[in-house]
């Protein structure tokens, strides 16, 4: 993990080709979002009109890149806090790289809000690579990892994720039960899911500040699930006083 410029703090998987990064001023969240994607012009006003743009001072950015396996495609999700540290937006970016007739790619959207966590139903196993910022050592470490999500019969989805390290052989266990409603999972520990189209969903803490004023770590997870067997995850791993501290990529398999 890396930093560019003072302004951009960056986890990156070059083999994976995926990324994690952080804004760290709210002008670079400026000319990234608003000037950049969304439009805004020099002058201040908006195209098109009625977008909803983000704050201005934002708690915290973060974007997240994973890159497909298969075809020549990307998805960027960004992470976007308000200056309460609550989650004020969700923004994600489907792009593909082509040369002529290129044909703009497009987020199914067929399911219904309430069917969108079907397909990450089931055991997923895989590998996660860990990445450590300077301050925490900046070391590099893997693992083998199952990840469980579920229902059970009162209705409430259960998720149970287990980490066994390389070099230690040490295994963690995580055990979550949380409550859907509509295309949003909230679990009892203060953690949020929102289940996008496309096969995307996007995680963070249901209040950044909550975490910090308990002196508690926090994470900002993006998932993309290419086909229904095989997808990849981004997690961002932040301390008590919201500074990133690794950057984890997991690759995995329906079993």
């Amino acid at each position: 993990m890396f930093t560019v410029d003072k302004y951009q703090q960056i986890g990156f998987f070059p083999k994976e080709r995926a990324f994690s990064l952080r804004y760290q001023t709210a002008g670079m969240l400026d000319t990234t979002l608003r000037q950049g994607v969304l439009g805004e012009d020099d002058t201040g006003e908006e195209s098109p009109r009625f977008l909803k743009l983000p704050s201005r001072r934002p708690a915290l950015v973060c974007e997240n890149c994973l890159y497909s396996n298969k075809t020549d495609r990307r998805a960027r999700a960004f992470h976007i806090m308000d200056p309460k540290g609550v989650l004020e937006m969700l923004i994600v970016f489907l792009e593909e790289r082509g040369l002529e007739n290129l044909v703009h790619p497009v987020l199914d959207d067929s399911q219904y809000d309430g069917e969108r966590i079907t397909p990450f139903l089931g055991t997923w196993k895989g590998r996660s690579i860990t990445k450590r910022s300077g301050v925490y050592g900046s070391t590099l470490s893997e693992a083998d990892t199952v990840a469980v999500l579920d229902i059970n019969d009162n209705g409430q989805v259960v998720q149970n994720i287990s980490s066994t390290s390389d070099v230690k052989n040490v295994t963690t266990n995580v055990h979550w039960v949380g409550e859907m409603s509509k295309n949003l999972v909230t679990f009892a520990e203060g953690y949020q899911m929102t289940l996008l189209p496309g096969g995307i969903y996007m995680g963070c803490p249901c209040a950044v500040a909550k975490s910090v004023a308990e002196l508690k770590s926090f994470h900002l997870e993006f998932c993309w699930l290419e086909s229904s067997v095989s997808r990849q995850r981004l997690v961002r791993t932040y301390d008590h006083e919201g500074l990133a501290v690794s950057s984890t990529y997991f690759s995995e398999t329906k079993v």
